[in-house]
């Protein structure tokens, strides 16, 4: 398969075979474990403070003649604490157990629990050509959501890594046919439940994936358009192009950039 080489008036300057990386059978079941494997290496470990709940003596004593004892109070074998007193009566509540309040929780979570998960190299090296395959598949694109453009899939030429301004960036995009698709991961919705309350408010659609051969321009130039990701490509992973673990991301490459995926042999 050739892919056409666009500049940056969006003028047909060459055509580019594609890599034998693009070659591989789309499997959605393998590019989803890639993508979790991923996810679960990115969260941060975290728990609560092993001593919660647990800062106070709450051990209170039943026999008849102790001082501060429960005996003869008609209360329950619940650890307690001393709340206040008036003479020699004292107040007490409940503490220490998980079952009363202020005290520990029965199962909080810990920092010593490991999220990362182990995936074969060969195995994620499938996984991220499986997805390769997918971004090429108009069909699997379109079908995924994405706004795509007649001409997809295309590739634009090198010099539009040096591109260093947004606006600059953003008008290339726009005249190679991706308006609809930027201003479709521009719209954000709010989100239902109560991850509205959790720092997760607004969901946003994810937009196109620009991949470049080395550090650029072009890096910093993209930061700021909404939904679109730029990543070089030896960086490339299997939840950018298959975000959400749904396969067919619309993603564009450079010319340098799929010349050195097939020089270097990336991912094989």
């Amino acid at each position: 398969m050739e892919l056409k080489i666009f500049d940056k008036q969006n003028k047909e300057v060459g055509k580019q075979k594609l890599p034998r990386q693009f070659d591989e059978v789309v499997r959605p079941d393998l590019i989803k474990r890639a993508v979790e494997a991923v996810q679960a290496n990115k969260r941060q470990v975290y728990g609560s403070d092993p001593r919660a709940g647990k800062k106070q003596a709450a051990r209170l004593s039943r026999r008849r003649r102790d001082y501060k004892g429960a005996y003869g109070k008609g209360l329950s074998r619940v650890p307690r604490k001393t709340m206040t007193r008036r003479g020699m009566q004292m107040i007490f509540v409940g503490a220490f157990a998980p079952g009363t309040v202020g005290g520990r929780r029965a199962w909080p979570p810990t920092s010593a629990r490991i999220f990362a998960q182990d995936l074969n190299d060969k195995e994620r090296r499938k996984a991220i050509r499986s997805a390769l395959a997918a971004v090429v598949d108009k069909q699997i694109v379109s079908h995924r959501g994405h706004k795509v453009p007649a001409s997809y899939p295309f590739a634009l030429s090198s010099d539009v890594e040096s591109l260093a301004k947004t606006a600059e960036l953003e008008k290339v995009l726009i005249s190679v046919g991706l308006a609809d698709d930027l201003s479709r991961g521009s719209k954000t919705n709010v989100r239902a439940g109560v991850g509205k309350l959790r720092g997760r408010r607004l969901k946003k659609s994810t937009g196109p994936l620009l991949v470049v051969s080395g550090e650029c321009q072009a890096l910093r130039a993209a930061r700021n358009l909404p939904g679109v990701d730029i990543v070089v490509v030896n960086n490339v992973n299997a939840e950018l192009l298959a975000p959400g673990a749904h396969p067919g991301r619309l993603t564009v490459f450079t010319l340098a950039a799929l010349q050195r995926l097939d020089k270097e042999g990336l991912f094989l």
